[in-house]
């Protein structure tokens, strides 16, 4: 297979522009004529859906909410990066694009990279003009904070709930289009299954979360927003119900999956605080502007932080990397408390965290203006830990977060299934090896309110005068048998060990070996591991309860079989790539300081998988990565 990215020709400033106007168009009058299916109403679907509604298309939204409200994209607290450069401090279109490029470790393709960086602005006139609350400083201007990976301050806030807020500009966007007949909205509903018919994506089968019925769905076009895959690690940042269910079911139909091994672990999280725990908590990026992270100095410090002197403090990142401080990049900051904490150097009960604290800059700036600035973030941490962040140090470590891996898309942000889209965090377009603190909601708003509307007409426009294939069509039947047959399955298994229970020991496999740090003996060992659990996993699951009413555990189960497949791949991928970039690093490939070391001659590739069939291996397909505006070379921030 031949992967073909439809990347624009011309220089890349102009590639966007270029593409908008050669794109084929549908004529207003035209897009009630066509049906759009969007599953998710995190800030890419809901702004996708509300957008495409607008513009008058017939809209039908998927989620498995009870509200949009509840997307998983309001745990985004931190900011949204745009390249206003209100602060005069040297940012552009430009430097954004290379930040991006730089921080993703040279595994991003450019021209997606470059489009992000041009929207970027538009995000923040869309949003202010909803009325977004965004912070803003004493003559009126947004104000602008920094974040990982930057040197310029270019990232807009609402205190600390930016993606809250965000989410709440689009929800009411979609609230809009519902209203007025353009979209309809089906809530506590799961996509179980895509349907191809002749080689295209032609809807999507369904299960009512609270009756257990399993409908249907026909459509033009199909659009996935459902978000990443961290909760295969079973302990994560994410919403518990945050699942791969969508992107996965779309990759066994013919979608290839790619770079499934870029996961993203985030170094400001609540460390883990006992065996059982099925959750854990971010505390904002945001915080590392002001806070300064540190350890004691000697093995084994038993004092309190507040009877530590200052020469018996390691401000680890600020000592190895001057220039960037405690604003590195979120994979070096991560990799760095690991090292630490191995050393034997953690903090708190069970000496698993660093200490991330505000002493310095309440002394400076005041305790009112630290109020001011993350006063919500403060008061959550102290209801979790019962410890006042005013008076002693929070306590972070890294902990899985966010997915720079998923569903492979060209630049129209189609999927290898013609008629099938994946916006947001569901595919892996513009990340590379790590994501850039700030840049999660810049690409959802991005890719829903400003690219996919473009897009999708190209796609649309020669199927005018076409109806959606109706959903008593044989495809759909048989679809739609298969997600039965795969519901009843599963309950009819009734073995002894809950879902919650495999769900946990497959995420400590992954932990284990398919972590911060891996190696080949590691990953070797997982890929002999995960499929002898899934074995047993179809084998002993007990899923309680029945189809016809409302059951979690048979959700769950779904899920976490879906979590099995793709574990294996994050493995495979990860052995595959025999180089350290970004958020993958491969021990065996380091520089002499334990800084990864990539390998451009041989894996400047985006890594694409095709689905052979489960416990078969996929095919690989490279769609290479070439670099004519950011010149290859290793990552420093010192």
């Amino acid at each position: 297979m031949q992967l073909d990215a439809k990347i624009p020709e011309g220089p890349i400033q102009d590639k966007w522009d270029s593409h908008k106007f050669n794109v084929k168009l549908v004529n207003p009058a035209n897009k009630r004529k066509y049906e759009i299916l969007v599953i998710g109403t995190g800030l890419a679907g809901a702004s996708a859906a509300a957008t495409l509604g607008e513009l008058g298309y017939n809209v039908t939204v998927i989620t498995y909410h009870d509200s949009p409200r509840r997307a998983h994209s309001i745990a985004a607290q931190g900011g949204i990066n745009a390249t206003k450069n209100y602060h005069g401090d040297g940012d552009s279109v430009y430097r954004l694009f290379y930040d991006t490029v730089k921080g993703g470790d040279y595994r991003s393709r450019e021209a997606n990279v470059y489009r992000l960086a041009e929207v970027s602005s538009d995000i923040i006139d869309q949003c202010t003009a909803q009325g977004i609350p965004f912070a803003r400083e004493y003559g009126g201007l947004l104000d602008n904070r920094s974040f990982g990976g930057a040197q310029v301050s270019r990232t807009f806030y609402a205190r600390g709930q930016t993606g809250q807020q965000l989410l709440l500009g689009a929800y009411q966007a979609l609230a809009r289009q519902i209203k007025l007949g353009k979209v309809k909205l089906h809530a506590r509903t799961e996509m179980l299954d895509v349907v191809i018919h002749e080689g295209r994506a032609v809807g999507v089968i369904t299960r009512d979360l609270v009756t257990g019925e399993i409908r249907a769905h026909s459509a033009h076009a199909v659009v996935l927003a459902t978000g990443g895959y961290a909760n295969a690690y079973y302990l994560s940042t994410m919403a518990m119900a945050s699942n791969a269910t969508a992107a996965w079911r779309a990759h066994r139909k013919g979608a290839l999956f790619a770079n499934a091994s870029f996961t993203q672990i985030h170094p400001t999280c609540i460390p883990q605080s006992d065996d059982t725990q099925s959750k854990l908590t971010l505390m904002s990026e945001s915080l590392r502007n002001d806070g300064r992270i540190w350890v004691p100095k000697n093995v084994g410090e038993e004092r309190p932080p507040g009877q530590i002197p200052m020469e018996d403090r390691d401000y680890y990142l600020e000592r190895k990397y001057p220039a960037f401080g405690n604003l590195v990049p979120r994979d070096v900051a991560s990799r760095n408390a690991m090292t630490v904490v191995e050393e034997g150097r953690g903090v708190g009960p069970r000496k698993n965290g660093v200490y991330l604290d505000f002493a310095e800059s309440i002394d400076r700036l005041g305790k009112a203006v630290i109020e001011e600035r993350y006063g919500n973030l403060f008061e959550m941490y102290e209801r979790i830990t019962d410890e006042n962040p005013y008076d002693v140090p929070m306590r972070i470590y890294p902990a899985p977060h966010y997915t720079m891996g998923g569903l492979w898309v060209d630049y129209n942000l189609m999927t290898t299934i013609p008629g099938l889209y994946s916006i947001g965090e569901s595919n892996f377009s513009d990340h590379g090896a790590n994501r850039l603190g700030a840049s999660a909601l810049m690409q959802g708003l991005a890719d829903g309110y400003f690219v996919l509307p473009y897009t999708i007409s190209d796609y649309l426009a020669p199927l005018l005068g076409t109806q959606p294939v109706p959903t008593d069509h044989q495809v759909f039947a048989e679809a739609t048998q298969e997600v039965d047959d795969r519901v009843h399955r599963l309950l009819s298994v009734n073995g002894s060990r809950t879902v919650d229970w495999f769900h946990r020991k497959l995420g400590k496999i992954l932990e284990t070996h398919v972590g911060m740090s891996r190696n080949e003996q590691g990953l070797q060992k997982a890929l002999r591991e995960i499929p002898a659990l899934r074995e047993e996993y179809h084998k002993d699951v007990r899923v309680l309860g029945e189809n016809e009413s409302f059951n979690q555990s048979l959700e769950k189960a779904g899920r976490v079989e879906d979590f099995f497949e793709l574990a294996e791949l994050m493995a495979l991928d990860a052995l595959n790539r025999r180089e350290s970039c970004g958020g993958h690093f491969r021990e065996e490939s380091q520089t002499p300081e334990g800084e990864a070391l990539r390998n451009d001659d041989d894996y400047a590739y985006v890594a694409a998988w095709d689905f052979t069939g489960v416990g078969e291996t996929p095919n690989l397909i490279k769609e290479p990565l070439e670099f004519e505006y950011v010149a290859l070379a290793q990552r420093s921030y010192k």
